[in-house]
């Protein structure tokens, strides 16, 4: 009963990062087709739940972003109710996490209606990117503590310690360097999605490009990705040159490779093409999501294997 509930749960909150980072996704999309205020008023479209006759592709995708958080927020609820009824058999953190990440979901919401009723300022819609974005990396460290409490199987640690020291702390442990580097490059890429969320919200590198207005937003968002992705770089390649558990990290650490090169090129590509090709700036944002998911999962392995003492079986 122990291991399914668990699993199940691992399941949501699987499908609920996929939700959320098509949540960023499609926030974008409503971004880049100004289609912010096709619904005028919230938390109804047009005074309906499914708008009809003004159903356009603008108003769908202001309304399907709404809808999307509302399949999210039921979600989390569903997570935060199971964890206080089955938490004799769930991890501690987990209620005190689904609870937080509910209260974010609604605090997103709140946020939302606000870009609404006061016409999309600047500084809240990017608070509510912020929050988004959070959630993103909240969510997909509750997923990586679930399956390690799957794989984790609990052993005398006096008895294990004494015979397999060596082999724990090369096989089943992170360096003591993984978290604290994971969380700074975790901190740090977070930090440049919410400068390039501020400049699109001002237009900045359209009126830079077209009118050489407000330059410095762009300047500071190029510099902030040096910074991040020397930050990314690095944080890969000692992993990936360091014998036992973060070598065996590899395919999350390929994965967040690919994501990093994807990035630029996308970054790259939208400049070269002055912002024209609305498709390169959606995809860009859905990125830098998936890569902040990526991140929060490396670092959520990394703390948890230095928390607890696997089992040899373990293969996290």
């Amino acid at each position: 009963m122990q291991h399914l509930i668990k699993n199940q749960l691992s399941r949501l909150t699987a499908h609920l990062v996929v939700a959320l980072a098509a949540m960023v996704g499609i926030g974008g999309a409503t971004r880049v087709m100004e289609a912010g205020l096709a619904c005028p008023d919230w938390p109804l479209c047009y005074g309906s739940f499914l708008p009809g006759h003004q159903m356009n592709l603008k108003v769908f995708l202001e309304w399907f972003h709404r809808f999307d958080a509302l399949v999210i927020s039921i979600g989390l609820l569903i997570l935060l109710i199971l964890s206080i009824i089955r938490r004799a058999i769930l991890p501690l953190w987990l209620p005190w996490v689904s609870g937080l990440m509910l209260t974010l979901i609604i605090l997103q919401a709140g946020l939302g209606a606000l870009t609404v009723l006061q016409l999309l300022p600047s500084g809240i819609v990017t608070a509510h990117l912020a929050v988004a974005l959070l959630l993103v990396g909240i969510i997909s460290a509750c997923h990586q503590g679930l399956i390690y409490e799957l794989s984790q199987k609990r052993v005398n640690s006096d008895q294990f310690i004494q015979n397999s020291s060596v082999f724990i702390k090369s096989s089943f442990q992170s360096q003591k360097w993984w978290p604290p580097l994971a969380v700074l490059t975790t901190l740090v890429v977070y930090s440049q999605c919410l400068i390039g969320g501020l400049m699109a919200t001002q237009w900045a590198a359209q009126r830079c490009l077209g009118k050489g207005e407000v330059c410095q937003w762009l300047h500071f968002h190029r510099f902030g990705a040096t910074i991040a992705t020397a930050l990314v770089v690095t944080f890969i390649v000692a992993s990936l040159f360091t014998d036992g558990w973060s070598r065996r990290q590899w395919p999350l650490l390929s994965f967040a490779t690919f994501l990093l090169v994807l990035q630029i090129g996308l970054g790259h590509a939208s400049m070269q093409l002055v912002l024209s090709a609305p498709g390169l700036t959606i995809a860009h944002q859905i990125t830098a999501a998936i890569l902040i998911a990526t991140l929060s999962a490396l670092t959520t392995r990394g703390i948890f294997s230095r928390m607890t003492i696997p089992s040899k079986s373990t293969l996290f």
